[in-house]
Order: structure tokens, then C-alpha cells, then sequence
């Protein structure tokens, strides 16, 4: 607005003072300079004033009303500067014209404001508005002067001096050129700015903000002109959706700055391996996608394998040096499929194929591959419902000391009976919890569940929950823990939680702190699982655990088999060596258990001393297993 002030105001300022050295009264004349620069600051304040009070509001009338104080403005500054015109004369002013000379520039700017006022602006309406200013300026002038009259006194006058006059005029052609100047300097900056401004916003639309690499509308872009420039040619291109496998626990472990430096660190290791027809774009997340012309797999596979050997390279954050690796699946335009929103869908089956399967290369899609994925994301799907809406159900088996018989306590075990496919084993919907984000959750579910079950039995008794890696690495698990204890009524030494090794060695000092926390509550700790996975004696030296369970695998066969016995000896040894009790898990046979006692097995836990039942069903069951009512309410 203070531009179009100084160049307005000083424009039609400029056009005034010209047309008034271009008028020869009949009589000598002469400018008083204070009132020549008053008009000047009159036209450009006035004209600042106006334009603020058009820019107030959306409705016509601050238009209008901003459109009047211009007529106003240029009245004020042509009249100023009438009086700094000295004639030596006579001087008449007809009031009618005077009155018009103001009222046609009000009405004529008031309405060329009005029309320029318009969200989206018409063509004519701006030619309109520019006719309408200029009647009304040069109508403000020559009214004005016509209303100007001057008579010449009889005798001699004074000597008008043309120095004067000339300065007056090089004055005026100074602060015209500077106008000029300025008008020209706006535009130039308004335009690169301009210019800059949008190749931004464009840059900012199309590429993502973290990694610079391209994002979603710039990929989907680039796959509608792959397709404009196959055209009738036999020509195809391959999309591969890319998932990185260890992402997470970066994040997890390291931190989400961690993460994103990560990310920026792979995003700009694949921009610069990438060639003539290759694309990548960050998709969102951990997720990316690349494109490529091929005319046969092997030319997929070759580019597939300089993406994997970019994710398998050691990235280093601070003093840390990680590795994330990725899941590849690629599906080809236009074999696989020939809309776009089929052909990258059908690459995302395959990218989750082979996060599924743990394959190392990249996956093809085909339509095996598809229907498995999706019958997986349909189980999600379903399990997702089940969770919201309680149709999960927790079962009980029984652990029992081997000793006397009597049930020590019982391990919660999450069932499903899906409404159209009957039960499910938690063998087949645990691992698609786990890669669809459902664990945690779950997790909790039966945690919360278990409980308040445990929490009404009589005789009282323990109550063990598995806690999986996802839900243990949360530093948020023995606040959760203490908020359910309280919730249920629960004593914290009824509760035991049980963890694998793979849960532990993530990160070893957050999981000994995570411990430390949940013992302090007076929980129990149980290792899961002992013997398989990377099961060492360094875990049971570093974390407190106050049970360990073998693994039925050392179990299975323990009876013929030498070296399970030997190694079942071995840890049983241990235990008492550190004074932690062990349970055997997976009995099943009469052998097995006269084996275990005979070697001073603590516990057990199997089909054989009880199989998984529900909770209202536990009162019924034969053997010393203590006596329990059913269930009385349910979890929200």
C-alpha cells in the first residue's frame, strides 16, 4: 500500500504540475515551494489513508468509502497546489465548478475501487476501473481550472524568473523519474520473489519435507507420465514398495531424532545411486517407493539390488552404528496390472510378502502372493473388531509343582473364535498382531483381563501374563502395571510377568530399568522360553528374574533323548544354584513327568497336568487345582 501510495500520489502530483507549466495565464506567474511539496505529501498520505480503509473489510461499502477518500486525496492536492500557484492578478474562483471538480473524482474513484475490489477480478472490470481514475483525475484538473479565473492588474509587473521555473521543472521531472523507478524496483523485486515464492511452495508440494526426496502426489505424477509416454509402445516400468525392517527399533531404542536422521541419511544415499529413468519418492513413514523402465526382471532385480545394498550399509548415529535393511516387492506395468492404484497395491503385497516371509531379495508379485496378503490383512482387519469390541477371550492352564501336586497358579493365554471362521490359534493371529501395530494393544487387553479374573479367585492363587517384546521395550509398562493392579484390587505378588530373552537384549540397560521398576512394584519375573532363542547366562546374571521356564522343547523327547536330559540337568542345576525355581513346559506324558521329578523340577506346565480352559470353566476341573467362581463382569 505505501508503494502504491508513493507512486500513485507522486503520478497524478507529476500530471498536475506539468499541466500547470504547460498553462500561460495572461499574466506573470510564480510556485511558493513549501505549498508544492505540501500537495506531494497530501496525495501520498491521502492515498496511504485511503487504501487502508479499502483494505479493511470485504463488504463494498470499505471499498467504496476507501474509493471516495482517493477522489478526496487528488481534490486536496490539486487545490494545495492551486494555491501555490502566484499570479500577479486578480484571482476568481466560480464555486459550481469547484464543486463538481471534487464530486467527479469522489464518485469516479469510489467505484474504479469498488470493481478492483473483486476476489477474482474480470478483465473488463479492470479496464473499467482504469477509465473510470483517469476520468476522474482529468476531469478533477481541467473542471477545477475552468473554475479559475484571473484578471491582470494594469500596469507593470514584476520579472518572473526563469531559474525558477526551471527548477521547478527538473524538480518535478526528478520525482517523476523516481517514481517511475520505484514502480519498476516493486515489480522487478514483487516478481522474483514471486517467481522464487512459488518454485518453493512447487518444491514443497511435490517433495517431502523431511528427506527432500519426492512425496505421494509427486510419485503418483510421475506414474501417470510413464503411462502418457508408453503410450501404444511396448515399453514397461516397475514400481517396488520398499519397508524398512529394523526402522522401528531405532525410534524405539535410539530415539525419533535418531529415526529421522536415519531416514534423511538412506534418502540421500538413494538419490545419488539413482540413474536415467529411476525415481524414488518417501511414501510416508518408514515406507518408499521406486520406480524404473525395464524391459525384463532381471533389469527389477539389478536395481532392487543396489537399493538393498544402500539399506544393508551401516549408517552411523552419534556413537552408535546401526543397520536397517528392507523388504522389497515389485510389480510390473503392465503384466501385473494396468490401473495405477492396482499396480502399486499389488507391489505393497509383495513388499509385505516378503516382510512376512523374511525374504532377503526382492518378491515379484503374482496372484498367490496376493490373495495370501490379503487374506492376512482381512485377519487384521478382523482381529482389529474383535479387540474393539470384546470378542477376545483369555484361557487358563495350570502350573503345578511337581513336588506335591498342588496348582501354584495359572498362565493366561489369549484365545479367538472368529464369528465365520471358528477359533484361530494364537500360532496364526499373533504374528499378524505384530506387524499390523495390534500387539501393544493386546497385550494390555489381556493384562487388564487377566487381572480382574485372577483378582476373584478363592483359594487365591498366582496368575501369569506374557509380555511381548513391543509392549516390554514401552517405558510406560510399569506405570500401566501398577494403574491395573490398582484398578482390579489385585496384591502385586499374585502377579507374574513373563518375558523372553529376545525381549531383553534390544537394549539391555532400558530393560534392566524397566525391570528394576516392575520388581520394586513387588511383581514376579519370569524368563520365558529358556534354552531356545539367545538364551545365555549372562541374562540370568544381569536381570532378577524369579522363575525361569524351559523350553518344551528340551521337554519333547527328554525320556529317550540323552542330550535334552543332559541339558535339562544342567539347567535345573543352575536354577538351584541360583536359587530360582524352574517350570517345564509342554508335559504331556507320565514319563516325562517322572523324569522331571526325578531330577527335582520345581514346576510344570502341560497338557498332561491341564490343558487351557476358561475361566468360568475352572471350578469344574478335576485334581487338586483350587476351586474358582466364574467370572462375574467383563473389561470394557
Amino acid at each position: 500500500m505505501f508503494l502504491a501510495a508513493v507512486a500513485g500520489g507522486g503520478g497524478v502530483w507529476t500530471t498536475h504540475f506539468v499541466a500547470m507549466l504547460a498553462y500561460e495565464p495572461p499574466a506573470p506567474v510564480s510556485f511558493d515551494p513549501a505549498m508544492t511539496v505540501m500537495s506531494l505529501v497530501i496525495a501520498m498520505v491521502g492515498l496511504l489513508i485511503s487504501f487502508s480503509v479499502s483494505a479493511l473489510g470485504v463488504t463494498p461499502v470499505f471499498a467504496l468509502a476507501g474509493g471516495a477518500l482517493v477522489g478526496l486525496s487528488y481534490s486536496a492536492m490539486h487545490y494545495t497546489g492551486m494555491f501555490a500557484y502566484h499570479v500577479v492578478g486578480l484571482i476568481e474562483w466560480q464555486f459550481g465548478y469547484v464543486v463538481i471538480s471534487i464530486l467527479l473524482p469522489v464518485l469516479c474513484s469510489a467505484i474504479s475501487v469498488a470493481l478492483t475490489s473483486q476476489r477474482q477480478l474480470p478483465m473488463r472490470h479492470f479496464c473499467w476501473s482504469v477509465a473510470l481514475l483517469v476520468v476522474g483525475i482529468v476531469g478533477l484538473h481541467f473542471t477545477a481550472m475552468a473554475a479559475y479565473r484571473v484578471t491582470p492588474l494594469a500596469g507593470s509587473s514584476p520579472e518572473i524568473d526563469p531559474a525558477a521555473i526551471l527548477a521547478l521543472a527538473l524538480a518535478i521531472a526528478i520525482v517523476a523519474l523516481i517514481i517511475v523507478g520505484t514502480g519498476l524496483a516493486s515489480y522487478l523485486i514483487d516478481t522474483n520473489v514471486r517467481t522464487d515464492s512459488q518454485e518453493k511452495l512447487r518444491h514443497m508440494a511435490a517433495h517431502d519435507a523431511l528427506t527432500g526426496l519426492p512425496n505421494r502426489p509427486n510419485f503418483t505424477s510421475h506414474l501417470s507420465r510413464l503411462v502418457q509416454e508408453a503410450g501404444g509402445h511396448d515399453r514397461k516400468f516397475a514400481v517396488i514398495g520398499v519397508d524398512l525392517n529394523r526402522f522401528k527399533e531405532i525410534n524405539d531404542t535410539l530415539g525419533h531424532s535418531a529415526g529421522d536422521e536415519a531416514l534423511r541419511i538412506i534418502s540421500r544415499r538413494m538419490a545419488q545411486c539413482l540413474r536415467d529413468d529411476e525415481f524414488v519418492a518417501r511414501l510416508g513413514g518408514d515406507e518408499f517407493a521406486a520406480v524404473t523402465k525395464c524391459a525384463s526382471r532381471s533389469e527389477v532385480s539389478a536395481f532392487s539390488n543396489r537399493l538393498a545394498e544402500i539399506f544393508n550399509r551401516p549408517i552411523r548415529i552419534g556413537s552408535m552404528e546401526v543397520s536397517v535393511g528392507a523388504s522389497m516387492g515389485a510389480a510390473i506395468w503392465p503384466d501385473d496390472a494396468l490401473e495405477l492404484d492396482e499396480l502399486v497395491n499389488n507391489a505393497d503385497l509383495a513388499m509385505y510378502h516378503a516382510k512376512h516371509a523374511f525374504l532377503d531379495g526382492l518378491c515379484f508379485y503374482d496372484a498367490g502372493i496376493g490373495a495370501l496378503v490379503r487374506k492376512r490383512r482381512q485377519l487384521a482387519e478382523a482381529l482389529r473388531h474383535a479387540l474393539e469390541h470384546d470378542e477376545l477371550d483369555v484361557h487358563y492352564q495350570a502350573q503345578m509343582s511337581l513336588s506335591t501336586g498342588k496348582v501354584q497358579g495359572y498362565e493366561a493365554l489369549l484365545r479367538w473364535t472368529h464369528p465365520q471362521l471358528g477359533p484361530i490359534s494364537p500360532s496364526e493371529f499373533i504374528p499378524v498382531a505384530e506387524e499390523n501395530g495390534l500387539i501393544g494393544s493386546l497385550g494390555v487387553w489381556v493384562l487388564r483381563r487377566a487381572c480382574m479374573d485372577a483378582a476373584a479367585w478363592d483359594p487365591p492363587c498366582r496368575v501369569a501374563v506374557n509380555v511381548s517384546a513391543v509392549q516390554f521395550m514401552d517405558a510406560s509398562l510399569p506405570r500401566l502395571v501398577h494403574e491395573v493392579l490398582l484398578e482390579t484390587g489385585l496384591p502385586p505378588q499374585r502377579l507374574e510377568l513373563e518375558l523372553t530373552e529376545t525381549a531383553l537384549i534390544k537394549d539391555k540397560a532400558r530393560s534392566l530399568h524397566i525391570i528394576r521398576q516392575i520388581k520394586a512394584l513387588g511383581v514376579g519375573l519370569a524368563l520365558d522360553d529358556f534354552g531356545s532363542g539367545y538364551s545365555s547366562l549372562e541374562t540370568l546374571r544381569s536381570f532378577p528374574f524369579d522363575k525361569i521356564k524351559l523350553d518344551r522343547g528340551f521337554v519333547d523327547g527328554i525320556e529317550q533323548d540323552r542330550q535334552s536330559k543332559a541339558i535339562v540337568r544342567a539347567v535345573l542345576a543352575l536354577g538351584k544354584s541360583l536359587d530360582i525355581p524352574v517350570l517345564a513346559e509342554g508335559i504331556e506324558t507320565d514319563e516325562q513327568m517322572s523324569v522331571l521329578r526325578l531330577e527335582g523340577c520345581d514346576e510344570g506346565q502341560g497338557y498332561l497336568l491341564g490343558r487351557p480352559t476358561p475361566v468360568g470353566d475352572l471350578a469344574h476341573k478335576s485334581g487338586p487345582a483350587p476351586m474358582v467362581p466364574p467370572r462375574q463382569h467383563r473389561v470394557a
